[in-house]
């Protein structure tokens, strides 16, 4: 199955430009699902038909899915309330009923990212079109995958439970208590499920699709989200330009506005145009609603996009031994600037910061048995330099 990621600053219109895409995918004879984490619902009001907490079919070869985010967390609250009685009945709590429980800051992104998750697994679609937050939380929500499972790995190593026999003779020496069975578990259910919604958004089929309106604040946006979405490895095939006027008007209000668009759409064509597509999809001078406005927006289609069958950009090991004695990790980081750069090695990782955006990524095997040995930011592309540590480096004859 085929996933595109949408997003973009808030009021950009990605929610009117994924459901676009979806339609116009349906009406080609591709099975779509729509998915939208939005409480309210305006993927509906641009459908012209209303979504839920149950998957619909919105038009033919079209499904829309908006997962409610509080019956989720209800349902997981109430679960771990009951296997947690004995302790909590130990302690005097009182129990707490579903109709009072609201879901937390956060609960409709999870929710998002399980729905993902379960449509990836199911193959019932060809393509899922996700409908994500605005681009600051979309790529917290993207990177959370990873950063839970390492948490996962550090707080409760796998390797540790090979000592479960041991467990209760060691608490009773040590005088503390030991590490349940239960938590294993549990650790190691969360680790499977989130695991599979990494595979769905690091999946060589799943790309993202930036939506921004032209201008100065787009532009910083459009920069901010470019390279923040390459550190974590995924590809963005097109970078949307919504809400473009049309060249021609007698208002000079208007026609200042326009001017100022195809200015930061040009610019955007300079600077992205190598990585990506940059499209146009005009301002219909109202807001789209039903299938009828949504038919008028010219949005791209799966498959047409720059480099669209490429994959996701691999971050290649160079061998460069024999001429300058170091092996070179390069790492794409379109947008990324100098001077916000900051790199740090601990142990088995490299600490990778761009302005806002961290990611700790696994050094591949072979540099771990090397050095940090510099770095340097070229167009677009940070090269990271090892040379052999002697004590580890396999020796020649």
């Amino acid at each position: 199955m085929r996933t595109i990621l949408i997003t973009g600053p808030g009021g950009s219109g990605r929610t009117t430009v994924a459901a676009a895409t979806a339609l116009e995918a349906a009406r080609r004879g591709t099975r779509t699902l729509v998915l939208s984490a939005d409480r309210t619902d305006t993927l509906g009001a641009a459908l012209g038909a209303p979504t839920g907490s149950a998957p619909a079919e919105t038009a033919p070869g079209l499904t829309a899915w908006r997962p409610d985010a509080g019956e989720r967390f209800r349902a997981d609250l109430l679960a771990l309330q009951e296997q947690a009685s004995t302790a909590l009945d130990l302690l005097g709590s009182a129990r707490l009923d579903a109709e009072e429980l609201t879901p937390l800051p956060g609960a409709e992104e999870l929710t998002l990212l399980r729905a993902l998750r379960d449509a990836a697994a199911a193959d019932t679609f060809d393509l899922l079109v996700v409908d994500l937050p605005p681009a600051p939380q979309a790529l917290a929500l993207l990177a959370l995958p990873e950063q839970l499972r390492r948490y996962l790995r550090r707080l409760l190593p796998a390797e540790r439970q090979a000592a479960r026999a041991l467990r209760p003779v060691l608490g009773r020496l040590a005088g503390v208590p030991m590490p349940t069975d239960r938590l294993y578990e549990t650790a190691a259910r969360w680790d499977v499920e989130l695991a599979a919604v990494q595979r769905a958004v690091e999946d060589p089929a799943t790309t993202v699709r930036l939506v921004a309106e032209p201008g100065p604040a787009g532009a910083d946006a459009v920069r901010s989200a470019v390279t923040g979405l390459a550190l974590r490895g995924l590809r963005t095939d097109a970078l949307i330009g919504n809400r473009v006027l049309p060249d021609a008007s007698p208002d000079t209000w208007l026609a200042a506005l326009a001017a100022q668009q195809r200015k930061s759409l040009d610019e955007w064509r300079d600077e992205w145009g190598r990585t990506c597509d940059v499209h146009e999809v005009a301002h219909l001078g109202r807001d789209p609603r039903g299938a009828e406005d949504l038919a008028l927006l010219p949005v791209p289609l799966p498959g047409t996009a720059a480099g669209d069958d490429s994959g996701p950009p691999a971050w290649p090991v160079v061998d460069r031994l024999a001429d300058d004695g170091v092996l070179v990790w390069h790492i794409p980081l379109p947008g990324a600037i100098r001077e916000e750069l900051d790199l740090v090695r601990r142990g088995d990782e490299l600490v990778v910061t761009v302005g806002q955006f961290r990611r700790i990524v696994a050094l591949p095997s072979a540099l771990r048995r090397c050095a940090v040995d510099g770095a340097s930011l070229r167009e677009g592309e940070l090269r990271v330099r090892f040379a052999p540590d002697p004590d580890l480096w396999p020796r020649t004859r």
